[in-house]
């Protein structure tokens, strides 16, 4: 018989309940059911709205089922619909009348929203924490890389002198912004939604701040409508772990491209790569492939829950069932991820030498030639024409900027010398790169160490 059935004459049909039963996946938050449940019940012991004896015999039961349920004895049933009920549920059947209690002063709306609060508030470390060995790593391989040059890219095009440093703490930057993000997501939605019962709170003498502070909440949701019918943190979350995904696949993106032949910058360890069925030659990236496919299953998870939340009335509808999911397979979709992707970047071999060979083509020292002119006096436009001329020229003949004589470049203009070798050599084009930011050792190591200090502090809390 469902819990709810007094109302009802006839029997749920078959199918309806098929369409209604959520258990098949919410059974994921028994942990944060039974914690609300402790604390709901002790706070009506302590009001004075159950006995003593009463809130004593449902701790008992509830910390039972918990032990039970970890130890793979209990068996969850569609009968019951969600996790909530089946709980309520196993608890009668274990205490008796004390059971039937613990949902005085609380609505199934009120429960689900601190349920589903408390599990996304327990997964964002998690995810926080992956981010931190992945920056971890990416510091490790910085440091090794700091002088090794590469060419930058604007439009996939080589365009100046970086290096493997460099571009690999831009990524760090972002993955830093992803910590954070979710950081301010896990602030906002530390408020404790329990109390605000089915829309309308409850005419009962609660205590809203008791169990908000015994559930580790800063305190209640000041309006019950918002209490249960709020889902902004569920999108706060996916929205955050679509943005970190999209960090992931443009990473995933350059290092496909880094192991091809066409690039060969980078060779993967042969337990992150995969071969084919029927070309003996291959070595496949398919976990960059496969973080970069699974992106757009976040996004259509985020997409999914946008679209449900977007028509719907105060208070709680049914329609937002359909949170729970999305939820579930976005963190679980990115904490395979982050993991994997990681080994993957600590294993790799980096081929400084390729990455060299393909700075030295596509006169990514033009611009250095242009500033060398500019620092002799002439004015940047005319030094950025004078090199757009001396490009052409080295595209006739088949040469780059440093292969020229002196005397080519003075044809150009007299005010080369022969201190311009050194000006567009590709190592001092990038040692001289020292703004904030730039790929100059002495910033990369910089960008290095305040990353480290991000790690360490989030690592200290």
């Amino acid at each position: 018989m469902k819990l709810w059935s007094g109302r009802f004459a006839k029997d749920t049909d078959a199918l309806v309940n098929e369409l209604n039963a959520s258990i098949s996946f919410d059974q994921r938050l028994y942990k944060e059911d039974i914690q609300g449940s402790l604390a709901h019940a002790k706070m009506l012991g302590d009001c004075g709205i159950i006995s003593p004896e009463d809130a004593a015999a449902i701790t008992e039961g509830l910390n039972g089922i918990l032990r039970d349920i970890e130890a793979g004895k209990v068996e969850f049933t569609a009968d019951n619909e969600d996790i909530h009920m089946n709980i309520e549920a196993l608890l009668t059947a274990r205490i008796g009348d004390a059971g039937k209690r613990l949902h005085t002063a609380r609505s199934r709306n009120d429960q689900v929203a601190l349920d589903f609060r408390m599990y996304v508030r327990r997964e964002i470390p998690v995810v926080t924490g992956q981010l931190l060995k992945l920056e971890k790593v990416l510091c490790k391989q910085a440091r090794q890389y700091q002088s090794a040059v590469m060419p930058g890219y604007t439009h996939l095009q080589r365009a100046q002198p970086i290096s493997f440093a460099q571009h690999l703490m831009a990524y760090a930057q972002m993955f830093a912004r992803d910590v954070t993000r979710l950081e301010d997501c896990q602030k906002r939605l530390n408020e404790c939604p329990l109390g605000s019962g089915a829309l309308a709170g409850t005419t009962y003498p609660i205590n809203r701040a008791q169990t908000a502070a015994d559930l580790g909440f800063d305190g209640p949701m000041s309006n019950s409508l918002d209490g249960v019918s709020d889902r902004d943190y569920a999108l706060e979350l996916l929205s955050g772990l679509s943005i970190l995904m999209m960090h992931l696949s443009r990473f995933a993106e350059e290092v496909i491209l880094w192991c091809s032949w066409e690039f060969k910058f980078i060779e993967l360890d042969d337990a992150y790569a995969t071969g084919s069925s029927i070309m003996p030659q291959k070595k496949n990236p398919d976990v960059a492939e496969l973080v970069r496919g699974k992106t757009g299953r976040v996004y259509g998870d985020l997409m999914g829950l946008l679209t449900v939340m977007k028509g719907l009335p105060l208070a709680y509808n049914k329609d937002m069932q359909e949170d729970k999911e999305p939820v579930f397979d976005a963190l679980d979709t990115v904490e395979m991820c982050i993991p994997v992707f990681a080994a993957m970047l600590d294993t790799m071999t980096v081929r400084t030498d390729n990455m060299r060979a393909a700075a030295g083509k596509g006169f990514i020292n033009a611009t250095d030639c242009a500033d060398y002119l500019t620092k002799k006096g002439m004015p940047f436009r005319d030094a950025y024409t004078a090199t757009g001329r001396l490009v052409a020229e080295c595209t006739a003949k088949g040469k780059t900027l440093e292969e020229l004589t002196l005397a080519e470049l003075k044809e150009v203009s007299n005010l080369f010398g022969t201190d311009v070798y050194e000006a567009l050599k590709l190592e001092n084009c990038m040692a001289l790169r020292g703004s904030c930011g730039g790929p100059a050792v002495s910033e990369t190591r910089r960008q290095i160490e305040a990353v480290e200090a991000f790690v360490q502090s989030r690592e200290k809390e």
